[in-house]
């Protein structure tokens, strides 16, 4: 990070022609940006949503609500435009880069980005997701999309996934990782009804007993109870900060893999921007431990990247702000007006 940048531009919003500290968060995300480029005025020209598509083994202990094939049919979706994320993406100018990591069926569909480690990770409530290599495989392909992207000129880059049964793997980490109560931990991802959440809890503890996944140890977390999907979008916050790239995070499962990337390397905190709570139970968990606060609170729950367009677009206005509002001075404004207002060191 770059400190001396995020105190200039606190200086310049600090001189704005408005209250210390008025735009509460607008303010707080433009210096953050700074501190990751080492410029106080940024602009946003490119942007990029990249999804990580993988299928989940354990979805044969019955803990989904949709079949595995709609893995597949939803990644070709996103090619095509019409989903969710495909919308908001279209709407706020961002591309969609959407990556087969460990799909299941064999698909090829123009813009398909073909990084497939195997068709799916293993049974994780019979054994290991992955062996520790695939895991540092699945890193390392989100690392080198981050290089890839930073090459290409984007400005910054949103996390999406899809894989039919991750929200199981998501939870068994993210307890794995916590100690959390499993009750906190698991939710009806995209629509379990009673019968099938409580099965679904019941997996998830038989997925903890099997594995005994190490709490200190990320990578150990990562290959025994996570999915391809997780472990790129892992390499993706890894790679973030490895070339100075703003990151936006999304849902619940985004946020568990931002979770073990900070475990991995704390320092990865500094470049994540959370957009919005996720309505998926466990989230505020996967927050709270790392200390961000989400912008946007508006009941979503799809995943797919769809909560970072919106967060992007705050982002963007948060930029203009800096860059384009006038100084006290040039608004004919005495700064002795405003001279007692608390002013908040960095």
């Amino acid at each position: 990070m770059h400190k001396n940048a995020m105190i200039e531009a606190k200086k310049k919003l600090d001189n704005l022609i408005k209250p210390i500290g008025s735009l509460g968060e607008l303010e707080s995300i433009a210096i953050k940006f700074a501190g990751i480029t080492g410029k106080v005025e940024n602009q946003i020209n490119k942007k990029a949503i990249v999804i990580f598509s993988s299928d989940n083994g354990v979805c044969e202990e019955g803990v989904a609500s949709a079949p595995q094939s709609v893995t597949a049919m939803q990644t070709i979706n996103f090619l095509r435009g019409i989903t969710g994320i495909g919308v908001l993406a279209r709407v706020n100018n961002c591309d969609l880069k959407v990556i087969d990591i460990g799909i299941k069926e064999e698909i090829n569909y123009p813009g398909l980005i073909i990084k497939k480690i195997r068709k799916g990770t293993s049974n994780i409530a019979k054994g290991e997701a992955m062996t520790l290599e695939e895991a540092n495989e699945a890193i390392n392909i989100g690392i080198e999309i981050a290089h890839g992207l930073k090459k290409q000129g984007y400005d910054i880059v949103g996390t999406g996934e899809m894989g039919i049964g991750n929200t199981t793997s998501s939870s068994s980490a993210l307890i794995a990782l916590t100690n959390c109560d499993i009750d906190e931990a698991v939710g009806r991802g995209a629509g379990l009804k009673d019968d099938q959440l409580t099965l679904k809890k019941q997996v998830i503890k038989k997925i903890i007993e099997v594995n005994s996944p190490i709490k200190e140890d990320p990578m150990d977390v990562l290959h025994k109870v996570g999915g391809f999907d997780i472990a790129g979008m892992v390499g993706l916050y890894l790679g973030a900060k490895k070339y100075d790239l703003p990151i936006v995070i999304d849902g619940y499962i985004s946020a568990v893999a931002a979770l073990i990337a900070y475990r991995i390397d704390p320092e990865t905190k500094n470049y994540m921007f959370p957009s919005h709570i996720s309505k998926e139970q466990g989230y505020n968990i996967a927050m709270n431990e790392l200390g961000l606060n989400p912008m946007l609170n508006l009941s979503m729950r799809l995943g797919e990247g769809s909560g970072c367009p919106l967060a992007i677009n705050i982002i963007e206005n948060s930029l203009k702000v800096i860059n384009e509002m006038g100084t006290f001075e040039e608004g004919n404004v005495d700064i002795k007006d405003y001279k007692d207002l608390w002013r908040e060191e960095i």
